[in-house]
């Protein structure tokens, strides 16, 4: 009789489990939006129209391309695109937190929908989701349509969202990590930086290292294309379709953010945006024109377990692996797994040298991964493969680096590789196998001196003594080397790490959960 009792209860609940799934499954298709596409140049000029004319005249055929590294100069350029822009501003993240930062640049984006500018907000839900009210104030306007991709049906209960993640696991997963930003299919800025203060030096303990690669020419199709094909994908359902009874939230959301803007961190933030407008600062100090700049992109498709398939590794795998010399590499989250460390090896054996830059246990915002990283470091060292990791603290000298609160906290957030000099990568793929397999990803490969001098200007500065342990191995253990005041030292255990997070990484490090890190 027990028996048959707990069958039928594993009966009923198994049942009801399919019946949510297939409820969220019609949910889902019942609430796509009507297709759009991208708003291109052509008929009237706008500010950004003219602005970027004599450029791109001057370099037909050509791409303008520059690496923005510094948080403040990332912040400015998109807060002016914003302000020059006319016609569309298509806006594609991870997340957009509800901070100092992201609302001022809500506020930019806001104050050009008001000028007739069509904004297309696309969000991962992953962030979305608990804070809607943002979102839905945004959508209320009739110039703005804010969706979110593979939404969950909880907006606000913490317990029912995180019941329904239980109940389909594998697809809630599935996270789109893109990131760009695109004006008047004109501009475009891609790379690894969300929007929030962490990425704009606003953030009061620690601050990311990270890059953008802003762009001007004929990659702003290849933007477009990209972002059209997620803005219409089955798996992205507008936030309008999920809440209703939004309209009355924009009004308050517009005196929130004139009272932020009138903050002293505000102010601290516009008037470097009105300086900059001033020197023509809607352009980057160096743009380098060149002809080899592709935008590489996973589709949507990526989302919809249909097939296990890395496509966007698909294209880089081969200008890592066509190495000769040298590769550098650059990945806050780095789990190689055993594939990775061979193909690693491999180079090595051919006689190229493999540097890496990932983050210490003390400065990564993520413990968990560095958990399986760990699992890897000796292999890595025993291959031959150079490894660093950046350490909490900078001391940077450059005062234009500090950020609002004087925090010199650091954790790496770039995502890059440089390949013999030639060839570079920047975008928003970690070399792990969350972003391989799970995550959609994006980014710019690119073929030229200077670029590709730019972001190993970025690796040496970042892998110095003084930023960076440099890791050896001795008799089977670990060290770690770097400067201190100008001195070497050499430290025998995970430095700068307390007890909590040496014990979360260290029991990580032992769970079969790599695959999802």
């Amino acid at each position: 009789m027990r028996a048959a009792i707990v069958a039928l209860s594993v009966f009923a609940s198994s049942l009801l489990a399919l019946l949510l799934v297939y409820a969220y499954g019609r949910f889902g298709r019942h609430l796509h939006g009507p297709a759009s596409s991208a708003l291109m140049p052509g008929g009237e000029q706008t500010e950004l129209d003219r602005l970027a004319a004599p450029h791109i005249d001057g370099h037909p055929g050509l791409n303008g391309v520059a690496l923005i590294a510094d948080n403040m100069s990332a912040f400015a350029l998109r807060a002016l695109s914003a302000r020059k822009a006319g016609r569309s501003l298509d806006l594609q993240y991870y997340y957009w937190k509800n901070d100092l930062t992201g609302r001022l640049l809500s506020r930019e984006v806001l104050a050009a929908a008001d000028r007739g500018v069509r904004v297309r907000l696309l969000l991962d839900d992953i962030n979305a989701g608990l804070h809607d009210h943002m979102c839905l104030s945004l959508d209320a306007h009739p110039n703005i349509e804010v969706r979110l991709f593979n939404p969950s049906r909880a907006r606000t209960d913490r317990f029912r969202r995180g019941f329904e993640m239980m109940l389909r696991p594998l697809r809630t997963t599935r996270r789109m990590h893109n990131k760009q930003w695109i004006a008047d299919g004109h501009l475009v800025i891609a790379g690894g930086r969300n929007i929030g203060d962490a990425y704009f030096d606003a953030a009061e303990q620690a601050n990311f290292r990270d890059l953008d690669v802003w762009m001007l020419g004929p990659v702003a199709m290849e933007a477009a294309t990209v972002f059209d094909r997620y803005w219409n994908s089955p798996v992205v359902v507008p936030i309008g379709s999920l809440r209703t009874m939004r309209k009355h939230y924009l009004p308050a959301f517009r005196a929130k953010l004139e009272r932020i803007a009138a903050t002293s961190g505000g102010q601290y933030y516009l008037t470097h945006v009105e300086r900059a407008m001033k020197d023509g600062g809607w352009l980057p100090a160096t743009v380098q024109w060149t002809g080899d700049a592709k935008l590489v992109s996973d589709p949507p498709e990526k989302a919809f377990l249909q097939k296990r398939n890395n496509w966007i590794m698909r294209e880089l795998m081969p200008v890592l692996t066509s190495a000769q010399h040298d590769v550098q590499i650059i990945s806050p989250y780095f789990i190689p797994g055993s594939q990775g460390v061979a193909e690693i090896a491999r180079l090595i054996n051919r006689g190229v040298k493999v540097a890496v830059l990932t983050n210490s246990l003390a400065a990564t915002d993520v413990a968990a991964v560095h958990g399986a990283y760990a699992n890897y470091r000796k292999a890595l060292l025993k291959s031959g493969t150079t490894l660093f990791e950046l350490k909490a603290i900078h001391e940077f000298g450059d005062p234009r680096r500090m950020s609002l609160f004087g925090s010199r906290g650091a954790s790496l957030h770039t995502k890059a590789f440089m390949v013999d000099g030639k060839t570079a990568f920047v975008g928003s793929l970690n070399f792990d196998p969350r972003s391989a397999s799970l995550n959609t990803e994006m980014g710019v490969l690119f073929t030229h001196p200077g670029l590709v001098d730019d972001v190993e200007a970025v690796f040496k500065e970042e892998t110095c003594p003084a930023n960076s342990f440099r890791l050896t191995l001795e008799n089977g253990r670990l060290h770690w080397h770097d400067s201190e005041n100008n001195r070497s030292r050499v430290l025998h255990r995970e430095p700068e790490a307390g007890f909590v997070r040496r014990l979360t990484a260290g029991i990580i490090g032992i769970l079969p959960i790599e695959s999802q890190l």
